[in-house]
């Protein structure tokens, strides 16, 4: 294994690494924390180590052979290749020992068992950094923060933002004239088809499809089924085709347990549940409780689901998506979920719905509704009757709601909404 391991880190020396689109990712590096970047398979994970890679050549002109990195997808590498890492760096460059710093790029390594104690004893014992990526739950467990024993930092990476794609098409931070304005609107468009996985930017819609279905289909065996040694696997699938299916709708763990056993799954509540987390785990669904100071409230109440990208479940459900509106509070979901985690939905007194309220670090609250179109009378009504109730309930004198090319201001008693576009909105930081 040492040998195969010298050949390794030679080779990837030598390799010509893909630069990729810059991710407007802010992470920062700190000395002596390992820095984890995670997120589901294929959003970019790879790249963004290849960038951190050329940024440690090109601006702190370190030299190749200081760089070592490795990606442990790699069949030919074995299970305890950790065990012979740094013997096989150092037989490569004996002199650099204690003396240079080595900056360690270990990709997908929650493959190999074992390596939290690794990183943990390298941070300790070498002179070195650390820098790791992984898609599966193996590097979000309650375990490794134990063991990891603060040395790390956590980063997430996900798809394509729409604010990353308007930039990867030159449409960002340039003067709204009616050409650019035309073109931003075009670059949504396409985004809203597209979705946000790297890969399928440039495919056409067949191709994309394929590829989604594949991505789908590797997520729910080998990040959710293997990982956790699911003992139905059929029923993980199934329950992931009926969040699929109705992305943004409201889900008790009751109704989907029903749901499974209706379908023959000698399933409990308890296996719900877990899979459920699974999903999470793995960033492909994302749960939103209901907004309340209990924390029995939110799990008594139906949870909504989200999907990590909007054109994923399109290429993977079963029926075809005609919901638009479903659609874009999926891309508005994401949109708040870069920003925070503390992401709800909102029930007023009267039982109006509001999509989403978020807090942030200061405490500050913003009510946000979703509505792909603000045509219908009894539509505006709707969605403004309930933004401006909960807005009077939490005291605030500001809600927003995204459409997908509606644009306007509605004032009542002091308070008011703003309706903004999503190309507009979502290119930019939102106004509250």
């Amino acid at each position: 294994m040492t040998d195969l391991l010298k050949e390794l880190i030679l080779d990837y020396q030598q390799f010509e690494k893909p630069a990729g689109f810059p991710r407007h990712l802010q992470y920062q590096i700190i000395k002596k924390k390992a820095f984890i970047c995670i997120g589901v398979r294929r959003c970019g994970k790879t790249t963004l180590l290849y960038q951190i890679i050329d940024k440690l050549q090109k601006k702190k002109k370190i030299a190749s052979e200081n760089i070592v990195y490795l990606n442990f997808f790699d069949d030919r590498i074995e299970d305890n290749a950790l065990s012979f890492l740094i013997e096989a760096y150092y037989s490569l460059y004996p002199d650099k020992r204690h003396k240079e710093k080595v900056y360690f790029i270990l990709d997908e390594l929650q493959e190999m068992t074992g390596w939290e104690r690794f990183v943990n004893r390298i941070l300790n014992t070498e002179n070195c950094e650390v820098f790791i990526s992984g898609s599966s739950a193996k590097l979000l467990s309650k375990e490794i923060a134990t063991q990891m024993r603060g040395r790390s930092l956590t980063w997430e990476l996900f798809p394509f933002s729409f604010k990353e794609f308007a930039d990867k098409n030159g449409l960002l931070n340039k003067k709204m004239t009616s050409q650019n304005r035309i073109l931003l609107k075009n670059c949504f468009d396409d985004y809203f088809n597209k979705g946000g996985f790297p890969e399928v930017m440039d495919k056409d819609d067949r191709i994309r499809i394929m590829i989604h279905q594949e991505y789908y289909k590797n997520i729910l065996h080998r990040d959710i089924i293997e990982r956790f040694d699911a003992n139905h696997p059929q029923a993980v699938i199934k329950l992931s085709q009926k969040l699929s299916n109705n992305i943004s709708s409201l889900h008790s763990l009751n109704r989907l347990t029903e749901y499974l056993r209706s379908m023959g799954f000698k399933c409990s509540k308890q296996f719900v549940s877990e899979c459920l987390g699974w999903y999470h785990d793995a960033y492909l669904f994302f749960p939103v409780s209901v907004f309340s100071a209990s924390i029995s409230k939110q799990n008594a109440n139906p949870k909504k689901y989200y999907a990590i990208d909007h054109s994923l479940m399109k290429s993977v459900s079963s029926k075809i998506l005609r919901n638009y509106g479903q659609v874009l509070e999926n891309i508005v979901f994401m949109y708040l979920r870069r920003l925070t985690e503390n992401i709800y939905y909102y029930k007023t007194k009267n039982g109006k719905e509001v999509d989403f309220i978020t807090v942030d670090n200061t405490g500050k609250k913003n009510l946000i509704q979703v509505s792909f179109d603000l045509e219908n009378s009894q539509t505006i009504k709707r969605e403004t009757s309930a933004l401006f109730e909960a807005m009077t309930e939490q005291k605030l004198k500001i809600g927003t709601i995204i459409t997908y090319s509606d644009e306007d201001v509605i004032e009542q008693n002091g308070k008011k909404i703003k309706i903004i576009p999503a190309w507009k909105s979502l290119s930019q930081r939102i106004k509250f």
